[in-house]
């Protein structure tokens, strides 16, 4: 390696750094530098792949870990105490003492972050030894390198099953249409496969793909943390310019599946992949209390000076009080004392060094062991585990479990969040006619049982689907279907045991409707013209069927994936579920509980046509694979759809239910079936993805039989209806879209999702589409403004559309949703609803879960201009201002709730509207904001938050309520059928929404008033010893002596008095679960100020003062003119101290336990050991001081029982007092509130911890 100079190293750093920061990178390939020296590679300014995630060296540990751990200043506040010991004019014992609570405190702490980052090491270490293949020019092949060797520029190939080493942009796939799979549950949690294409264009060596042949220049955006986003483009040696998005890019983590082998680009290595830059680590939120904490912090450090100043006033009055210099003032060794204001300035320290323990240096330690112990205690709670996802919480932010008790407003997601995000096709319109779908509705209605809410009444030998469908056909199945009339019920357990999102038979059986299953019978069974293919019809389910990102397998041959043997103990575990789930349904009796009523279809008439039903006993089409099959042919009954998201699922299998399969889809073609049993296969031109700003996705196909350029459009109906043009046949159609419009307000009140279905025929001639093709990969190759060019593309397409029809989709409310709402409104907790959907929908999903009531006052606001929006605020603030004013309403509350859409909530939240919406919205029960885009949801979060200065908590499952989430003091993320994103943003993560009751209700109340006490209690401790010390200073001239040896004043705060209160923060309980989930109302005393008030810490604080003037002033008098030393006397203050701290921790404890009885006694104990041991061996530990058999003279004077006893009874009296008049009224408060009455129709009593004492 050759010299080069610190000059040239500090250039190259500083074009290392500039080459980093770029917003574009030039990316060459490594090949043709391959075994050159670092300096003359081209992509040497960029990080390896190694990853380095501990924050220590093995060297530098120490000094690192001192300075990590000094940046908390009261380890920062200990030391500078115990340097200030070190000096002889202030020190107040021995230096080597004052050493040990902050060596120990200290010493801990870092065994435990060495503990830490060793297994980081170990990760490390793990990870970038990992096998990969890397191209080698000079072996003319792919070798097998470690992870760590992977640089940006190199090839790399991944094979089946193979985890991606880093971010690499994907140039060739093993598979013919230039297709790879990924899986990327290890980045977002979703378990459905994604689909990649390679770039186009770029690899003409197929089908042996050489790297060598690669020549162009890869130019992409500097690395960022958004996991769905990429921009670059590949620039030929030709300059012509190869856009590439997130579709070709394969992130680090994600495994390849269903795909022999892939080989890719390495744009972005190590640190700087997509994935590393989302593993931020634990999320560090400062708690309510915590905050509180530091406020009473300085408090103490202004009483603490306060007696400090005293000390060293009264040192300097007593100094000068004095004629002549007494004996006992032994001067230096130069011989002459200090004068007096010099002396009482060295005393003001010394009084510091004594009197330390004022600031308790054991509360930060006790309170990170308490939140450590909540949490575990949280996350073992059974129930907060959810059998079918196998799941149990998750707590991500361990320092804010005490802000569970203190919530006032909870804003939450609809979909996937108050429902199962589980999308069931209930109803369709098609070119003006409404299909109720009653057969599939009268199905749902079945599946509503609370003890089988997914118990679905299905053939076990389904029939397979003839090839084509006729009338006589399904009456024929019907009578068969009839005959199973006692049909086993089967558990579907969603995606715990699937590896297909979104597959369960709730959402995959779909029932056709009978006048429109006959109507596409019909015209598939006519001759295949031309007209007849343009059917709107046949339409309708081909835009179902083909606008989609579903990517389609077999379902007869299982993912690929690395084999896993069960161990024995899981087989039997496995099987006794089975038997248990088996003589559970052999106890079962029939049961109905019907939510969809027989006269829904009457109460259902919009104005238009609609056709009646009758009930043909349909079989529901079943997707299970037969069960002989070798070689399984292509059919409709072995395919397998792996979806995005529910919504597009549902609708393919609604299409499949009416005989329009998805047999295939590459990202040039799409193949359907007709119901007739032919096979279209469409070119696919071009796909317009969905993006929250046009709220719609489109496909550009070539029509097989017809060739012309059809474009299908669904989205948003508001997104669809203003793209309008003209109907396929303007005379008969007219007012289509009208009548549409009114079937999707219907949909809409009944609580469904609601899509628009649009067609497109393109009058384009082929040079017309070439050229807009030119502009479309010209968008997606720009860097710069991307999105907006990509919009304007897609927008010169979506134009005149023609209006097919329109879907209703049912999202089902999840299990006890209502009863969780109703209970923490009960609690004092506000309940906002912030989604996407249009404001019919969530109105009726709010009645629905009982966000909304019958008798509530529903204000909806929907304003186009501004004044208009303020009009209506002003109108509706004067509204309840008169209710509040009437004195007829004194003792009432208006029950008032808000609807409001996303583009009025832009107008409220305006600066010149904010206040009045804010003072509107706080005299609301529950508000619901609709149409709301996620930035909405955030802004909504932080104008509540930082206005009203209340705490708030955020519950989400999906991406876009990321923002929401990061935004609230609390964020509650829903592992659901949407990936992980929102439980990877979260602090907490649930699997279910009714999990919020006895999260917040129980285990948030019991963390608060835990913590909240413990704190408190630690005050009153180090207040009431640390003041005997300082009684005592006006005895002995203030001259910082204590009459307590040194080395039993560092135990008695290390040892003797720590576990209990730590004992009392983990395992304390004021109330049982049973009453907190019983009477919800219970919750409001945590919040506003809660149990931890100013008056509380003050009260507390006086009461050490005067329990320690007691524990003081009575063995001073007792002993008064006599003839004891200073530890005969110091030693019954130290005994009483202890007795009089425990037992007013005996009095705080709610509910004992034998833990409690085993601390306790053993800290009584094991003060009594130490100190008879430390007063037998200690002769002259403490010079001058003698402590030597102190304690044992003093336990054979009755007197020294006397007053001990005397001094708690009067310390304690008190507090006695008022915990018997407290525990009066605790009881007869419980006998009032265990009348029957209280807990009629309510809550299950939750023996829930799985630990005996919890």
């Amino acid at each position: 390696m050759t010299w080069r100079s610190p000059l040239a190293l500090v250039r190259d750093a500083l074009r290392g750094q500039r080459a980093r920061e770029n917003e574009l990178r030039s990316l060459e390939s490594n090949l043709p530098y391959e075994g050159l020296e670092k300096g003359k590679q081209p992509n040497r300014y960029f990080t390896s792949n190694a990853i380095k995630t501990t924050k220590y060296s093995l060297l530098f540990f120490i000094p690192m870990n001192l300075y990590e751990q000094f940046h908390r200043l009261a380890n920062l506040y200990f030391v500078g105490l115990v340097i200030l010991n070190f000096i002889p004019q202030v020190n107040a014992f021995q230096p080597e003492i004052a050493l040990i609570p902050i060596c120990v405190i200290l010493s801990l702490t870092a065994m435990k972050d060495a503990w830490e980052d060793f297994r980081r090491y170990q990760s490390d270490r793990k990870l970038n030894n990992m096998p990969c293949f890397i191209y080698s020019r000079k072996e003319k092949q792919f070798v097998e390198r470690c992870w760590k060797d992977v640089r940006v520029g190199d090839f790399v190939k991944v094979v089946c099953n193979e985890i991606i080493p880093a971010d690499l942009l994907l140039l060739y796939t093993s598979d013919p249409n230039g297709v790879c799979h990924i899986e990327t549950a290890n980045l977002d949690g979703e378990t459905n496969l994604k689909q990649r294409t390679a770039v186009s264009g770029v690899c003409n060596t197929h089908p042996k793909f050489e790297p060598e042949s690669f020549k162009g220049i890869v130019v992409c955006e500097k690395p960022n943390n958004n996991l769905n986003h990429f921009k670059g483009y590949v620039e030929k040696p030709d300059k012509q310019k190869v856009g590439a998005g997130i579709e070709s890019l394969l992130l680090r983590g994600c495994t390849v599946r269903n795909t022999d082998h892939a080989v890719g680009f390495v744009v972005y290595a190590g640190h700087e992949t997509k994935s590393m830059l989302n593993n931020s680590g634990p999320r560090y939120k400062r708690s309510k209390l915590e905050r509180r904490l530091n406020i009473d912090v300085f408090f103490c450090v202004i009483l603490l000076f306060t007696m400090c100043l005293i000390g060293a006033l009264g040192h300097y009055l007593w100094l000068n009080a004095m004629p002549v210099v007494p004996p006992y003032l032994v001067p230096p060794t130069s011989g002459q004392l200090d004068s007096p204001s010099l002396a009482s300035f060295y005393m003001f320290f010394t009084m510091i060094i004594l009197l330390q323990i004022l600031i308790p240096i054991s509360l930060y330690v006790s309170i990170e062991l308490v939140k450590i112990s909540q949490i575990f205690f949280i996350t073992n709670d059974i129930d907060l585990y959810d059998e079918e996802t196998d799941s149990r919480i998750q707590c991500k932010a361990l320092n804010i479990t005490e802000d569970l008790g203190q919530i006032e407003y909870i804003f939450s997601d609809k979909t996937g969040t108050l429902t199962e995000n589980k999308m069931v096709f209930r109803r369709c319109s098609i070119m003006g006619t409404e299909y109720p779908h009653k057969e599939n509705a009268i199905r749902l209605a079945v599946l509503d049982e609370p003890e089988a809410e997914e118990e679905v009444l299905f053939n076990q030998h389904p029939q397979p689907l003839p090839t084509g469908w006729s009338l006589d056909s399904e009456e024929a199945n019907a009578e068969d279907t009839h005959g199973h009339g006692s049909r086993r019920r089967s558990k579907v357990t969603g995606n715990a045991q699937s590896d297909v999102a979104f597959s369960s038979p709730l959402e995959t059986e779909v029932v056709p409707d009978g006048k429109l299953f006959q109507k596409i019978s019909r015209t598939s069974s006519s001759s295949l013209s031309h007209s007849q293919k343009t059917d709107a019809y046949l339409d309708f389910f081909l835009a179902l069927a083909i606008c989609n990102t579903v990517v389609v397998s077999m379902a007869t041959s299982q993912r690929r994936r690395v084999s896993h043997t069960n161990t024995p103990l899981e087989t039997l575990s496995r099987l006794m579920r089975n038997a248990g789930s088996i003589f559970k349904f052999c106890k079962r009796k029939p049961k109905r509980n019907r939510t969809f009523t027989e006269d829904s279809e009457e109460h259902f008439q919009p104005s238009g046509q609609t056709e009646g039903v009758r009930t043909t006993g349909l079989q529901p089409c079943s997707l299970h694979p037969p069960s002989l099959s070798d070689k399984p042919a292509l059919t409709s009954d072995n395919l397998r759809y792996e979806a995005e998201s529910p919504d597009e699922a549902a609708l393919v299998y609604a299409a499949k239910a009416y005989g329009f399969t998805l047999l295939s889809r590459t990202p040039d073609s799409v193949s359907v079936k007709l119901p007739s049993g032919e096979v279209l296969d469409f070119e696919v031109l071009d796909t317009l993805t969905f993006d929250s700003n046009r709220k719609r996705m489109s496909v550009l196909v070539r029509h097989p039989i017809t060739k012309e350029y059809v474009l299908y459009t669904k989205g948003a109906d508001f997104a669809i209806m203003e793209l309008l043009g003209t109907p396929y046949y303007a005379s008969i159609l007219t007012g289509q879209s009208t009548v549409t419009q009114r079937h999707l307000d219907c949909y809409a009140k009944e609580g469904l999702r609601t899509l628009c279905i649009a067609k497109k025929v393109q009058n384009h001639t082929e040079a017309v589409y070439k050229r807009w093709s030119v502009d479309r990969k010209k968008a997606m190759a720009a860097i710069e403004d991307r999105e907006r060019l990509v919009m304007d593309t897609a927008v010169q397409l979506e134009t005149n559309l023609t209006l097919l029809g329109a879907t209703g989709i049912e999202d089902r409310l999840q299990e006890n949703v209502p009863d969780t709402i109703q209970a923490l409104r009960e609690a004092g907790i506000k309940v906002w609803v912030l989604t996407g959907d249009k404001p019919e929908t969530a109105v009726n999903i709010g009645y629905a879960c009982g966000l909304l009531e019958d008798e509530d006052l529903i204000h909806t606001i929907t304003a186009v201009f501004q004044i208009t929006c303020t009009n209506i605020l002003d109108c509706t603030l004067e509204e309840v201002r008169r209710y509040n004013a009437d004195p007829r309403n004194v003792d009432t509350t208006l029950n008032m709730s808000l609807v409001i859409d996303g583009l009025t909530l832009d107008k409220a939240l305006s600066p010149d509207l904010l206040d009045r919406f804010v003072a509107l919205v706080k005299h609301c029960r529950s508000v619901l904001c609709c149409r709301v885009t996620p930035l909405q949801k955030s802004r909504v979060v932080k104008v509540i938050r930082e206005k009203l200065k209340v705490m708030t908590l955020a519950a989400g499952d999906g991406a876009n309520d990321v923002n929401m989430i990061q935004a609230a003091d609390i964020g509650i993320g829903i592992s659901g059928q949407e990936g992980m994103q929102a439980v990877m943003a979260s602090d907490f993560a649930i699997s279910r929404f009714k999990h919020l009751k006895k999260l917040l209700l129980v285990h948030g109340h019991w963390c608060y008033t835990r913590l909240a006490n413990m704190i408190i209690y630690f005050f009153y401790k180090n207040v009431a010893y640390v003041n005997l010390l300082f009684w005592y200073q006006f005895f002995c001239g203030f001259s910082a002596t204590a009459m307590i040896d040194y080395w039993l004043m560092i135990f008695f705060n290390l040892f003797f008095t720590s576990l209990p209160p730590i004992m009392f923060g983990i395992m304390d309980k004021d109330i049982s679960a049973e009453m907190l989930l019983g009477v919800p109302e219970l919750y409001k005393t945590g919040q506003g100020e809660g149990d931890y008030r100013f008056t509380t810490f003050w009260v507390s604080i006086l009461d050490a003062f005067y329990q320690s003037l007691v524990c003081f002033f009575v063995p001073y008098l007792v002993y008064q003119d006599s003839d004891i030393d200073m530890f005969t006397f110091g030693t019954p203050l130290n005994t009483s101290a202890l007795f009089i701290i425990l037992l007013h921790l005996s009095i705080e404890i709610k509910s004992w336990t034998v833990v409690h009885w085993i601390i306790m006694l053993g800290s009584v104990a094991l003060y009594f050991i130490v100190t008879l041991a430390y007063s037998a061996v200690c002769v002259t530990c403490n010079p001058p001081s003698n402590p030597y058999w102190i304690l044992q003279s003093q336990m054979e004077d009755p007197m020294f029982y006397l007053i001990s006893v005397f001094q708690l009874c009067l310390c304690l009296f008190p507090n006695t007092r008022l915990f018997v008049l407290d525990f009066l009224a605790q009881w007869f408060s419980t006998a009032n509130l265990n009348h029957p009455e209280v807990f009629k129709g309510n809550r299950q009593c939750s023996h829930s911890l799985m630990l005996p004492f919890s």
